[in-house]
């Protein structure tokens, strides 16, 4: 009788939880065991079952590089003091390895990654190529010359360089992006099970809402320094919290890139204040969130506001990407 009980919910599409036993015969799992099904449920104890209506194909994944520019629009020195070209290594290394956790678990989502290079010097470009050689990474270098009558006339050639990455990125995930595309800059180092984290959370999420969302991979120290109100959501995983504002670093879908097109490109246009300035507007009107704790670490200098996230083992995850 408890095999045909079983058969029955299987086929009527309920799982069973025997907590006695600690394990579902349903999915022929233990509950401490990931229950949730890419692409069809996300199961997650004791809050039961989330019917995905919010499919993931692709990800589009596009990293701006500069390997030169210690930090741009500070004369400070980022955690660990190292060359930056040390931190663009390590930041590819971690993402790397959170794609490679990200496709064992999810064979059938297709990744590519662009990176959009600034300037770099042939060694510095050739330790990159030997990083990503066996990755379907490409990389594309930056057309200055192609945005000097787009983007207004900086103080610096640094922030016109910055400006034109962005919006050379912002273009290419509009022309190459169809499904999900995520923006990331080379300072930052990633947690191996983000992506995969940030893929299951967001169709989560989106299936709850029924809209597509933006969503941050760093829990920055500046969401904590105003008293703002925020919801806090189930991902996959872990906690999400709701955010207004974002650095340049998120992912989103091709559809809200196209929606609010006006705003990327007016990120761009200008050195604004602050620089992301229209992105956050966006945020008055879209769902953007931000993982409690970080699945990223931004590494900038320990005194930024913009930097170092809470509660992070900063020493552990600097040395596991050597």
């Amino acid at each position: 009788m408890k095999k045909l009980f079983i058969k029955l919910c299987k086929l009527l599409g309920f799982e069973i939880i025997d907590q006695s036993n600690f394990l579902s015969p349903t999915l022929n799992k233990e509950l401490n065991e990931d229950l949730s099904t890419i692409n069809k449920k996300s199961i997650v104890l004791p809050l039961g079952e989330i019917k995905i209506t919010r499919k993931i194909e692709q990800i589009l994944i596009i990293v701006r590089m500069n390997t030169e520019v210690e930090i741009w629009d500070q004369n400070k020195k980022r955690l660990f003091e190292q060359p930056k070209i040390e931190y663009s290594i390590r930041s590819i290394k971690s993402l790397i390895n959170s794609i490679n956790f990200c496709e064992n678990k999810y064979p059938g989502i297709k990744i590519k990654t662009i990176i959009v290079d600034d300037n770099s010097k042939n060694e510095n470009l050739e330790s990159i190529k030997k990083l990503i050689r066996k990755k379907d990474f490409e990389i594309i270098s930056l057309d200055h010359s192609k945005y000097e009558n787009i983007i207004k006339k900086q103080k610096s050639n640094e922030t016109f360089s910055n400006l034109a990455s962005l919006l050379q990125s912002f273009e290419l995930g509009k022309q190459l992006g169809n499904d999900l595309i995520f923006f990331v800059e080379d300072d930052y180092l990633h947690f191996e099970p983000m992506l995969e984290e940030m893929v299951a959370s967001y169709e989560r999420i989106s299936s709850q809402i029924n809209k597509d969302i933006f969503m941050c991979p760093s829990d920055y120290p500046y969401l904590y320094m105003n008293n703002e109100k925020t919801n806090i959501l189930i991902g996959n995983k872990r906690h999400w919290r709701t955010v207004n504002k974002t650095l340049c670093s998120f992912m989103t879908s091709k559809n809200l890139l196209n929606k609010y097109w006006e705003n990327f490109e007016k990120t761009c246009f200008d050195r604004n204040d602050p620089f992301e300035k229209y992105l956050n507007q966006i945020y008055q009107n879209e769902i953007c969130v931000s993982p409690l704790k970080s699945l990223s670490l931004h590494l900038t200098n320990v005194n930024s506001s913009y930097g170092l996230s809470p509660f992070i083992d900063y020493k552990k995850l600097w040395e596991e990407n050597s």
